[in-house]
């Protein structure tokens, strides 16, 4: 390439204007003379400094030769080692204006450095000061430096609109609070909204005429020449219009640097973008955090929970004045006690959360001055946007029709921006909060996002509020209830003053007795000697006289008069229950006798005479809160109500772990009275025993006996004797043929037991139970084989009362007059059974209740028979009664006290001993009593 060089210069050299072998000047293509030093007729090849000044001095030549001669990838090397050099000399670019003004041929072919350096100083502006403008001020001086421009401005463009740009003053025009100043340019074409528009680079010059600025050059001041360049992010949105001027004209190469840097600047201000949005965002999800906090822990009313969101929504959007309307659907109305609340600006600048105490002084007395505003929906902006449920930013309010102006006549203030925003609640509009007056220019895109954000949660917190008030009200008006029924449902002074002076007689001749009939005791009496049964079991020492009695008064009084499950049963109940405790001492530990009893007298409090899947059916309150053993439940809450009464907790002597320990049991065995929890217990407990595993050591064990014992004494009327057994079935069924009516009256057809119309046609309530515990009930128990009043009985005994008292028997023995009682009333139930099919074989219709009429006359008059038998007959048949069952007593404790465990919930084993020796003797006096009777 370079021999080409020479060459042509000495073909030009050569070809040059001769003179005469003696002279050795020759003439120059501009004229003038050179020594060309020709010798004896040869032409002298030129030398370097020759060449050098040749090509100085025909720059033309050069360029042309260049152009065409040399390749583009040589011209790079030259530039490189150019720039290389340059920079070791002390007169390089670095010692030039600006530091670093470099030319259009560095930065195309080496910039390398250039950039480098420019990124390193947008990277620590980056880190410094993060923000969008900054970085587009800082890359505009780069391009102010690399152009060799005189000066700069940069026009910001507000939300990418390329109307609405505003002058950047710079780094030392700013706000207190830190926000970059912009000044607002007036309205009308000028050059940054045309580059704006266009987005094109535009070079203009001071005196050119151009017909779409005729006001000319804007003023640089001394500088004739400007280049207007605009910024465009990488999303395609105008980020800003740079203007540059300087003295000599811009060109192409100018256009072309600027826009190099622009391309590198891009990414910085991408990066600067995305962190200030990260930044944002976790400044928002730090300002939510703040709010869920400040607002969900500390819900005490509604109104304070309006001051606390109207204050965050202020310090959210700096907006000046707040106000939250809710919407009343009933009256189509909006209607606030809590409007246009300010910030003052310490406030903001010392809390940047917003999480401030609203709920001072000043909060409550702006509270209780507050009067309560109401306008239509779709009256004002607020509600405008109440009806249409959009956002609405209005940047001036005067201009906006739906404005209304009498407020500010009247306050005085100045409206200038409002941002009006719905609050949703499941696609509800709940509320609107009306924000007013930013403080740092109008509301933008960014504050309804942040604010849209913030309403999500506005939302949730007013609909909680409204809930809680709620929720607080009917607590208060449960209170009112309670305090009301507790009146109602507690017993009196007088009661209590009663039961005092007549003193619980020391001992209760045959209330001990399985077969003890509750039919002779009036409502009173049965009191004192459910009374009598605890003090007899547990004694005085660890409860309060007073409190027993109250207690007990008050369960009688929450019994509801139904035919059945009324304070008759309860007490019948737990009148069993003393006598297996009583007969069968050691079995159970204190404070399991404790449970069981109170359990047992407890055990259908508040019981409305219909059962569960009745309960269930009618989509009862009670069946809403229990969805299981409903009923149960209920007797064992109304339980716990009345121990929490004052004067009524009987376990109050108890330390905290047997107070817990001793309504766990309660719980425990009032539950165990729903059938359908026998035949999973029953199966259970039956199979221990079938595989010789039962332990009276076992706490699981125990509780399978205690839940069978409560199912054995809540059915002990069909083991009590002949007539206590036809009236209990005459009640029971009295009872069914009440929730057969209110089924009717419901609109339903009641199944045939409860159905005083079929009378002859009644399903037993074994086969119910079974099928809610997924067992095949048998025929008998079927409701859908139809079963005759016999077959009720026969299917009852034999299904669940049988096996229960033989499953009870063969743990207890003690209870086995109850076995015995039970099998002989199946006896009698059966000779009914063959009886009433006899008449149905005879055409006679069978009533029921009419029926057991009949029985209930005929047991009564045969057991005025039996009252006059011979007394000595009766002695001797009560001495062999109480010999065998002696003895079954005394197996029974050998028994227990074999299986017991040296542990802390074993049976104490010197009780078993003791008792044994008492069952012993007891024997021996059986034994003299019956030679002296013979």
């Amino acid at each position: 390439m370079w021999s080409g060089l020479g060459d042509s210069i000495t073909r030009w050299w050569r070809g040059g204007r001769r003179t005469g072998r003696t002279g050795c000047q020759q003439q120059t293509v501009n004229g003038s003379l050179t020594h060309a030093g020709v010798c004896d007729g040869h032409v002298t090849e030129p030398g370097a400094e020759q060449v050098r000044a040749f090509l100085r001095s025909h720059a033309d030549f050069l360029e042309r030769f260049v152009m065409e001669e040399v390749e583009l990838e040589q011209l790079e090397r030259w530039m490189i080692r150019s720039t290389q050099r340059a920079k070791k000399r002390p007169d390089g670019p670095g010692s030039g204006k600006n530091g670093r003004k470099t030319s259009l041929s560095r930065w195309k072919f080496c910039v390398h450095a250039d950039k480098r350096q420019m990124l390193q100083e947008l990277t620590r502006s980056l880190q410094q000061k993060p923000t969008k403008a900054h970085v587009l001020w800082e890359l505009a001086g780069c391009i102010c430096s690399a152009v060799g421009a005189e000066g700069y401005r940069l026009y910001l463009a507000e939300r990418g609109d390329p109307e609405m740009l505003g002058l950047y003053l710079g780094q030392d025009g700013r706000k207190e609070n830190g926000e970059a100043i912009v000044e607002k340019m007036t309205s009308g074409l000028t050059v940054p909204v045309y580059v704006a528009r266009t987005r094109e680079p535009l070079r203009l010059s001071k005196g050119s005429v151009d017909p779409r600025f005729p006001d000319g050059l804007p003023y640089t001041g001394d500088a004739a020449h400007a280049l207007y360049q605009p910024v465009v992010q990488t999303d395609g949105h105008l980020a800003a219009v740079v203007e540059l001027w300087r003295s000599d004209p811009f060109h192409e190469e100018d256009e072309e640097i600027a826009s190099s840097y622009l391309v590198w600047g891009g990414i910085a201000l991408h990066y600067a973008q995305l962190y200030l949005s990260m930044n944002k965002q976790r400044k928002l999800n730090d300002f939510l955090l703040a709010v869920v906090k400040s607002i969900f822990q500390d819900m005490v009313s509604m109104d304070a929970l309006i001051m606390k969101i109207m204050n965050f929504a202020q310090r959210l959007v700096d907006a000046d004045r707040a106000s939250l309307f809710l919407v009343d659907s009933k009256n189509k109305e909006l209607y606030a006690r809590i409007f246009d609340i300010g910030v003052a600006s310490e406030n903001v600048s010392n809390n940047t959360t917003g999480a401030s105490d609203s709920g001072g002084e000043d909060a409550v007395a702006k509270l209780q001055n507050s009067t309560e505003i109401r306008f239509p929906l779709g009256t004002g902006i607020a509600g405008q946007v109440a009806n249409t449920g959009e956002i609405l930013n209005i940047s001036d309010a005067y201009c906006d029709e739906r404005f209304n102006r009498s407020i500010d006549q009247l306050t005085g203030y100045r409206t200038k921006s409002i941002l009006c925003m719905p609050i949703f609640i499941r696609g509800n509009i709940i509320g609107v909060v009306q924000m007013v007056n930013k403080r740092s220019g109008d509301f933008t895109k960014e504050d309804e996002e942040a604010f849209e954000m913030f309403a999500v949660y506005c939302g949730l917190a007013l609909h909680h509020a409204k809930l809680y008030d709620k929720i607080a009200r009917s607590e208060q008006k449960y209170r009112v209830a309670l305090e009301v029924l507790s009146y109602h449902n507690t017993c009196t002074e007088v009661e209590v003053t009663q039961a005092r002076e007549q003193r619980i007689p020391e001992t209760i001749p045959g209330v001990d007795n399985y077969y003890f009939s509750v039919f002779k005791l009036d409502d009173f009496e049965k009191v004192r000697h459910a009374i009598y049964m605890f003090k007899d079991l547990f004694g005085l020492s660890r409860f309060d006289s007073d409190s027993l009695i109250r207690f007990t008064l008050t369960v009688r009084k929450n019994y509801r008069r139904v035919p059945y499950h009324n304070w008759t049963h309860g007490f019948s109940v737990a009148n069993s229950m003393y006598s297996v405790i009583k007969h069968s001492q050691s079995t159970f530990k204190p404070n399991e006798c404790l449970a069981l009893y109170i359990a047992s007298l407890c055990h259908d409090l508040d019981h409305r005479g219909k059962n569960n899947k009745f309960m269930l059916d009618t989509e009862s309150p009670l069946a809403a809160i229990y969805s299981t053993s409903t009923m149960e439940h209920h007797h064992f809450n109304q339980t716990v109500t009345i121990l929490q009464q004052k004067g009524h907790n009987i376990f109050s002597k108890l330390n905290s772990w047997e107070y817990k320990q001793v309504l766990g049991y309660v719980k425990h065995c009032i539950l165990a009275t729903d059938l359908a929890l026998f035949f999973p217990n029953k199966a259970k407990l039956a199979q221990l025993v079938a595989e010789q595993s039962f332990s009276w050591g076992d706490l699981e064990h125990r509780l399978l006996i205690q839940a069978i014992a409560m199912t054995a004494c809540d059915l002990s009327a069909s083991a009590k004797p002949w007539d206590v057994q036809v009236k209990t079935v005459k009640v029971i069924f009295e009872e069914f043929y009440e929730q057969g009516d209110a089924e009717r009256a419901a609109g339903r057809i009641p199944i045939p037991m409860m159905d005083r119309k079929q009378p002859d046609q009644q399903p037993s309530s074994q086969g119910d139970a079974e099928k809610l515990a997924g067992h095949v009930p048998s025929p008998l128990m079927d409701r859908d084989r139809k079963c005759e009043l016999g077959a009720i009985q026969v299917g009852f005994l034999t299904g669940i009362c049988i096996p229960c008292y033989s499953l009870l028997y063969k743990l207890i023995p003690e209870t086995k007059p109850m076995l015995d009682q039970c099998q002989a009333n199946l006896e009698q139930w059966r000779n009914i059974d063959e009886e009433i099919k006899k008449q149905q074989k005879e055409g006679d219709g069978v009533d029921a209740l009419s029926f057991l009429d009949k029985v209930l006359e005929t047991s009564e008059k045969l057991v005025k028979e039996q009252t006059e038998t011979p007394a000595e007959d009766c002695k001797l048949k009560e001495s062999d009664q109480n010999q065998e069952t002696a003895r079954e007593e005394k197996t029974s404790v050998e028994t227990r006290l074999e299986q017991s465990e040296a542990t802390e919930e074993d049976v104490d084993v010197s009780v078993l001993i003791q008792q044994l020796t008492d069952e012993e003797l007891d024997l021996e006096l059986h034994s003299n009593s019956k030679v002296g009777s013979v």
